[in-house]
């Protein structure tokens, strides 16, 4: 009975709710075997293997006996062999993306493993799958760096142990902590536990010091801790211990995240490693939030548009605390972090908040009751949750113009469309957009633009991509264009040396401006200038992470519009993941025109927008002092308005 939550439906209505998406049938099912015992003992000691084996043959009063010498595990005849398939299935999944016979994949197995340690089960694990994942991998392909990002709202100790000391394996978990008040309840769960000896700063702990962390705490963390230190650590396979636990409604967690931002984090870590990513399922309790994300994860997996993030974009107190603290800690280790203000923070927000805690602990029959009206109001919240953000899918992914013939240039998935002829072109500008455009040539140019853009906006297509002599004004037609057709929140990206309209300082290399309103009411923030004229892409990271990103997701745009320009020194890497980036926003409804013929960047471009692997960004150079500074200033004067940048801002600003 103590164990009446780890249960086999959590299995079967996960894919049952997969099969009724109509997302098992996309996937391409990877057989699973077990784990043999070599490849346990890649991990865990013989004394373990030996005393799991041991249970296949014994009675309930001898499992009771041996279940009791560990924290919160529970043997049944049957364990051993679930938890070597499970161990089995996670290194198939390696298998079949390390030899590309899949670009991802997730394994739905249970036991869970994260808690296990080298001798010992714990919390519901027996075996560490994901640990013996990541030293496979590095066994038999030879991978020196893997990232493990451990999702599940309990903090994965015994994952920690076993890589503690070993910088090839860069290990992040955000857990339930409450100041060392939740289960594991351990001191080295805090964010002061960096790593040992040569691993020090490859353990990343964001501790949550309460209940109730959202879908934009999550976002924040990403923003601000993981994906800087990621893109830095360059992995060559990302494996995620995916618990779900951490969802709304879940009885373990407590928490609000709802199913889409798993989506959202699952965007991101598919623009590492080069697209080798495995999902392996830790938690997960309630089994409708569990159905929900698992689904939302797979559909992120298969290329689908991402579901607007929902709720406010503004992390709390509490996680701006735990974000900067860790921060605070990792600053030696970590190039990006070099120049960053970073200070410790006392957690203050929740230190009153567990003194009144202690006081007033609720009785054991009150906690259940509790727990389960809270379940069955997550039950209905959800149902009408998931029919609100869901949507229908265009049917085609991206949109382009060219000459007949150029086909075989572009990846899967793209369409070539007809331009507009002259005549629709002049009906359409002589109007609203006579202002902007002067010269016939000049508004010849604009067929491609119209037309990709009316398939955007009408839902035809997902997104699209065109070349223009002008891509500045091709982006303010487009800007206005899309206004009168209803779409409010515009965000607006400028990389290159561009004469911006409306007018701005000349001499700009990359100007991020939002469009807001109806009518051509235009808010530009004409201070935001990340001047990277003389640099390369050392302060690419600095400015999309720690600023682009935390604005554009605070705004919520509905569109995203890019104009790439000439004398720009990003290069076709760092252009193709700031687009791949932006396109987890507006559900994948991102226009980008290119003033530029460059046939090797439009195909990157068009590669990223249908989903695929980004390039190799290339060895990570820190930014300077002066850009960091630079950036720091405008997160500082913003970060009130756009609240995604307060978690790298000064704690006096929060209070």
């Amino acid at each position: 009975p103590i164990c009446d939550i780890e249960v086999p439906e959590r299995l079967s209505s996960s894919y049952e709710q997969l099969r009724s998406y109509h997302l098992v049938e996309r996937c391409v099912p990877v057989p699973a075997r077990e784990g043999s015992e070599e490849e346990i003992l890649l991990v865990h000691s013989l004394e373990h293997l030996e005393v799991a084996k041991s249970t296949q043959t014994m009675n309930e009063e001898e499992l009771k006996r041996v279940s009791q010498n560990y924290d919160a595990f529970f043997f049944h005849p049957s364990t051993y062999h679930c938890a070597r398939l499970a161990v089995g299935a996670a290194l198939q999944l390696v298998d079949a993306v390390m030899a590309g016979k899949v670009r991802n994949g997730m394994a739905l197995v249970r036991p869970p493993g994260h808690h296990s340690q080298r001798n010992a089960a714990n919390g519901f694990c027996l075996f560490n799958n994901v640990a013996i994942a990541a030293e496979y991998a590095k066994l038999k392909y030879g991978l020196q760096r893997i990232l493990i990002v451990d999702w599940d709202v309990h903090h994965g100790q015994g994952t920690q142990y076993i890589f503690e000391d070993d910088p090839s394996v860069l290990y992040f978990s955000w857990h339930r902590y409450e100041h060392q008040e939740f289960w594991p309840s351990l001191k080295e769960s805090d964010y002061d536990a960096v790593g040992l000896e040569k691993g020090k700063g490859f353990n990343i702990n964001l501790p949550w010091n309460k209940v109730g962390m959202g879908n934009s705490d999550y976002l924040a963390a990403f923003f601000h801790v993981l994906l800087p230190m990621a893109f830095e650590f360059d992995p060559e396979l990302v494996i995620v211990s995916s618990g779900y636990d951490s969802g709304i409604g879940d009885p373990e967690g407590q928490m609000n995240a709802t199913p889409e931002v798993f989506a959202h984090l699952t965007h991101f870590l598919m623009q590492l490693a080069n697209g080798k990513l495995c999902v392996i399922l830790e938690g997960g309790y309630h089994l409708k939030s569990l159905g929900e994300s698992v689904c939302m994860t797979v559909k992120t997996l298969l290329g689908d548009p991402v579901p607007q993030i929902t709720g406010e974009m503004a992390p709390c107190l509490s996680a701006v605390e735990s974000i900067q603290n860790v921060r605070a800690a990792h600053k030696p280790y970590w190039k990006w972090l070099a120049y960053e203000d970073t200070s410790f923070l006392q957690n203050l927000s929740t230190k009153s908040h567990l003194l009144k805690k202690t006081n007033s602990n609720p009785s054991t029959e009150d906690e259940s009751q509790i727990t389960s009206n809270n379940t069955v109001k997550a039950e209905r919240f959800l149902e009408l949750h998931m029919k609100n953000i869901l949507f229908t899918v265009p049917p085609i992914k991206t949109a382009t113009t060219g000459c007949e013939g150029s086909e075989h240039l572009l990846p899967e998935h793209v369409q070539l469309v007809k331009e507009m002829d002259e005549t629709e072109i002049k009906a359409l500008v002589s109007g609203f957009y006579a202002d902007l455009v002067k010269e016939d040539k000049t508004l010849l140019s604009l067929g491609s633009t119209f037309v990709i853009l009316d398939k955007i906006l009408k839902k035809e297509v997902c997104n699209g991509i065109a070349a223009s002599p002008t891509a500045a004004l091709s982006a303010a037609v487009a800007l206005r264009h899309s206004v009168c057709f209803g779409f409010q929140r515009v965000l607006c990206v400028f990389v290159g040396d561009m004469q911006m309209i409306p007018n701005t300082e000349d001499g700009v290399t990359f100007l991020f401006c939002l469009y807001l309103g109806i009518w051509g009411f235009i808010f530009v923030l004409t201070n935001l200038l990340l001047l990277l004229k003389d640099a390369g892409g050392n302060d690419f990271f600095s400015a999309v992470l720690g600023f682009i990103l935390p604005v554009a997701y605070s705004y919520q745009p509905n569109l995203t519009v890019i104009a790439v320009g000439p004398n720009r020194n990003l290069g076709i890497s760092g252009i193709s993941l700031l687009v791949a980036l932006l396109r987890g926003l507006a559900e994948s409804r991102v226009f980008v025109v290119i003033e530029d013929t460059e046939i090797s960047l439009m195909q990157s471009v068009a590669k990223a927008l249908v989903g695929a692997s980004t390039p190799p960004f290339g060895i990570y150079v820190p930014p300077t002092q002066e850009k960091v500074n630079k950036i720091k200033a405008l997160r500082d004067q913003f970060q009130q308005e756009w609240k995604m940048l307060q978690c790298s801002g000064k704690f006096s600003d929060f209070i």
